[in-house]
């Protein structure tokens, strides 16, 4: 089985954060093939970025947390590609209005539905809705 890492998991994982234990701890014990979104790699992105603006990171701490993340992203995940349709899929769960979901949510739902794989995430409201949709969830 696969794992799809949700951003809160990976950010986590290159940059000093509450998470930090607890994405170590859930990465150690997931046997599954994990899988990552380019999506995903823009949000850790924007992230990290956001936390240089906002200096509670120096310039050259989140160029290391850009270069430890592409090596580890290389070397460990697989990579999906945002399609199109999934924008469709995701705009279609926020379009239920039954269900508590932001887009960036959404899009990575779309995705776990579209690939077929367990979802790791931090996120209650996410996790949530993933379970209202059938959505196998990685324990952590």
């Amino acid at each position: 089985m696969s794992a799809y890492l949700d951003a809160n998991v990976i950010v986590p994982l290159f940059a000093v954060d509450t998470l930090t234990s607890r994405a170590e701890t859930a990465l150690r014990f997931v046997q599954d093939d994990l899988i990552m979104s380019d999506f995903s790699t823009a949000e850790f992105s924007s992230v990290i970025a956001r936390r240089v603006r906002t200096r509670a990171l120096r310039t050259e701490e989140a160029r290391a947390a850009f270069s430890n993340f592409d090596t580890w992203s290389a070397r460990r995940v697989t990579l999906v590609r945002l399609e199109s349709f999934d924008i469709l899929d995701a705009t279609a769960l926020m379009r239920r209005l039954d269900l508590p979901i932001r887009t960036p949510d959404a899009i990575h739902i779309a995705m776990v539905q579209r690939i077929g794989c367990r979802l790791l995430t931090f996120d209650r409201s996410m996790a949530g809705v993933a379970r209202t949709l059938g959505i196998e969830l990685v324990r952590n």
